[in-house]
């Protein structure tokens, strides 16, 4: 919206400075007094500029960011407001996005000649050894720390990494404990035959090995011995299926993206009923090239072992084949590819990097709020579309009657009041209240070209039956210039009024309030003699009434049957 408006702005403001050359220079020459040529084209020039279009646009971020806020969605970036309407990919993580984040320990099974008082000292030892232990080593904490004695020195602590998948402590007896996915740690059959039947429930499943070999900064000792099978449990979220189902009705592609076992990470997404889980891919497997990566995101929606800098080189794979891409992500791990998303969403409960690299923060962690973040969305997007094609007709028939006018070397056909008076009851009053008004049909792009399409026409139409009015009044009707003014004003009134009642539809109780209120203020100006004074109009007889009907009803048939030929045309060209 902000690049279209721009771009709108850039165009308008190029077009003006000629016009307005041209106008003033007519006026001087129309006008012996050169404070009437000014008037004239003081009020050519500002009518031009669509002066509350960024206003509005403004206002419909911010009403938006507002109201995000009351569902507990932090907006960092206004534009975040439009993104999520825009996104057609959504990559999720598995951890606080479909599941609930809080992991608990459901069952410790030792391996071999291991015992659980051994596999619960080593637990113990491993969880007091972090100074930030990661959730996994939290919910270990929880369960074994509660009847533990104080846990021995450690010499050498290696924290736990997303892209080792593992971490490990020395004991000062020189016993090392490590903690971590089961087919980095050990190639044991046995052992990745009973993780992979727990993966399948669904459960994350992570492994206590023993070692007599000191740890180093990020290497294996070569001596592991498996002493027990970690099970962890996390709850799906409740609102998690209704959510992904929206999206999915919304034509929005869901990617899974996870560090996990992919056997879990696709059990819980098909619990959450996300389409084709079964096809789960294990992140190590993923092409290095691009265009073979791109193919492996094409054909999979769920990505289990995914370390960092490959969840960052996902984004740009999808980016790369044309997709608007969203991430979600809660640790510091997800950073770069939350960075890299044309949006971020992290979760308030992660990390404070998570959250200050996010364009949307979800405060209460709820992933049911962002069906809501993009109706608001779309709402902005349809809503500022909407009012931009108001504006921009006003531009268009205000430059090309200045151009007109310029050409022929007659007064202006308005003072600066008059187009007060049409802009504020056809644009400027309405606008207001259609910009923040409800609206949820589909966000598409080609902004700039849909309104210009619109209101090229709907302008150009006005502009002559406008001028054509107010020739006839100055030549064959023979009226007054304030006579000839207030016709010009009558129809172009009339004109703005019709392309509202287009742009208000479909009709509702107070879209239909909204119109009928406009043409009572008018009709109330035009009554009240206080109103003919203050807007210097002077009401033309019978047949200027004839006239006004007749040219605004030529308005209505003519761009009816211009719109037809401009959609055909569109039509044709794409």
């Amino acid at each position: 919206l902000r690049t279209g408006i721009d771009d709108i702005i850039r165009l308008i403001s190029y077009a003006m400075v000629p016009t307005a050359a041209l106008l003033l220079w007519s006026q001087l020459n129309a006008h012996e007094d050169w404070r009437e040529a000014a008037a004239g084209t003081v009020a050519g020039v500002v009518a031009m500029v669509p002066e509350g279009l960024v206003l509005l646009t403004s206002m419909a971020f911010a009403a938006g960011v507002v109201r995000l806020g009351r569902r507990q969605a932090l907006v960092q970036e206004l534009p975040a407001v439009e993104t999520l309407a825009r996104v057609d990919v959504l990559c999720l993580d598995k951890t606080g996005t479909i599941t609930e984040g809080d992991i608990s320990l459901v069952g410790i099974e030792p391996v071999g000649a291991h015992t659980e008082a051994e596999v619960r000292a080593a637990l113990v030892v491993l969880a007091g050894a972090e100074a930030n232990p990661n959730a996994t080593l939290r919910a270990v904490a929880a369960v074994v720390e509660a009847t533990a004695t104080e846990p021995p020195a450690c010499s050498v602590v290696v924290p736990f990494s997303s892209a080792r998948k593992w971490s490990g402590v020395t004991t000062a007896e020189g016993t090392t404990w490590l903690l971590g996915a089961p087919e980095v740690l050990t190639e044991d059959q046995t052992v990745a035959d009973a993780a992979e039947a727990h993966a399948v429930e669904g459960r994350r499943v992570v492994l206590l090995a023993r070692s007599s070999t000191t740890l180093g900064e990020d290497a294996l000792p070569e001596d592991i011995e498996p002493a027990a099978l970690v099970v962890l449990a996390d709850k799906t979220r409740a609102d998690a299926a209704e959510t992904l189902a929206y999206f999915t009705a919304q034509g929005v592609t869901l990617k899974v993206i996870s560090g996990d076992n992919p056997v879990t990470v696709a059990a819980v997404a098909r619990e959450a009923g996300l389409p084709h889980a079964d096809q789960a891919m294990d992140a190590r497997d993923l092409p290095t090239d691009e265009a073979g990566l791109r193919e492996a995101l094409e054909t999979h929606s769920v990505f289990g072992r995914v370390q960092p800098d490959q969840k960052r080189q996902m984004v740009r794979a999808l980016q790369a084949a044309g997709h608007t891409v969203a991430m979600t992500g809660d640790g510091v791990n997800d950073v770069l590819a939350l960075k890299d998303a044309d949006m971020g969403i992290a979760m308030g409960s992660g990390s404070s990097a998570s959250r200050a690299a996010a364009q949307l923060v979800l405060l209460d962690g709820s992933f049911a709020t962002l069906p809501h973040v993009v109706a608001e969305g779309r709402r902005v997007i349809n809503n500022i579309e909407r009012v931009a094609n108001l504006f921009l007709v006003k531009s268009t028939y205000s430059m090309l009657l200045a151009l007109a006018v310029g050409v022929i070397h007659v007064p202006f056909p308005f003072l600066p009041r008059h187009l007060t008076l049409v802009g504020s009851l056809t644009i400027g009053i309405p606008s207001f209240f259609l910009a923040l008004a409800p609206n949820d049909r589909l966000a598409v792009p080609g902004f700039v070209s849909r309104v210009l399409h619109f209101a090229v026409p709907a302008g150009a139409l006005a502009a002559l039956v406008t001028f054509t009015g107010y020739a006839l009044a100055r030549g064959p009707l023979d009226l007054s210039g304030d006579q000839s003014r207030t016709m010009a004003t009558l129809i172009l009134t009339g004109a703005g009024l019709v392309v509202l009642v287009r742009l208000a539809q479909p009709f509702s109780a107070w879209r239909a309030g909204l119109v009928l209120s406009m043409i009572g203020l008018f009709a109330l100006v035009l009554l009240l003699p206080a109103g003919q004074e203050f807007f210097a109009l002077e009401l033309p007889p019978a047949e200027g009434w004839a006239v006004v009907a007749g040219l605004v009803f030529a308005f209505e048939a003519g761009w009816r049957l211009l719109r037809t030929r401009v959609a055909a045309l569109r039509l044709d060209a794409d």
